[in-house]
């Protein structure tokens, strides 16, 4: 049960604020509805009886924030060459709401659309798992949205231009590697 003024997240939506708990009347069923502040001023309407169900949850902590740009920082993880079903594999991660798949995602199609850029589907999925993983950042880290943001991206930078370096250096030596897939 969450209340009034609770910063939680929406899979597919991003972080928000419960700014009240009313009851309405949809399709003649009366139930009572979290209505959620969204960035952009947008506002949702979750069903309290099943916000838990699709993933409504509170917002990470610092300690946890500093785990996320840990992930953006970490290499790629090993993603599909085919785009469709690497499509469908980023979108249930993002279903799931989990902040580290997220990033994983941003971090991977951030790689992607650097290396070989990607599919217009992709390139919004990027955009919204961006504007996800930023707006929990913000409220988790207590910074403006601009800091965030920049943060995100020097982030993403500099594990690209680790991991090219590495993929270089791997050239040159004429070695073979395989890539470890985290199992986090």
């Amino acid at each position: 049960m969450f209340n009034v003024g609770d910063e939680v997240v929406y899979p597919m939506h991003g972080a928000g604020k419960i700014v009240s708990i009313e009851e309405r009347a949809i399709l003649n069923e009366r139930q009572s509805y979290y209505i959620i502040k969204m960035p952009g001023e947008v506002k949702v309407m979750v069903p309290t009886a099943k916000a838990e169900e699709v993933g409504v949850r509170n917002i990470i902590d610092e300690e946890s924030a500093q785990k996320v740009m840990k992930v953006l920082g970490a290499d790629s993880t090993e993603m599909s060459m085919n785009w469709n079903k690497r499509y469908r594999e980023n979108m249930d991660k993002m279903k799931t709401g989990d902040i580290f798949e997220v990033a994983d995602i941003v971090r991977n199609l951030s790689f992607k659309q650097k290396e070989k850029g990607l599919s217009t589907g992709e390139k919004k999925m990027l955009l919204n798992a961006k504007q996800i993983l930023i707006s929990e950042l913000v409220l988790a880290e207590k910074k403006d949205e601009g800091e965030v943001e920049e943060a995100v991206e020097s982030k993403i930078e500099q594990a690209y231009e680790f991991h090219m370096s590495a993929m270089k250096d791997t050239v040159e030596e004429g070695n073979v590697v395989k890539k470890l897939v985290s199992l986090n």
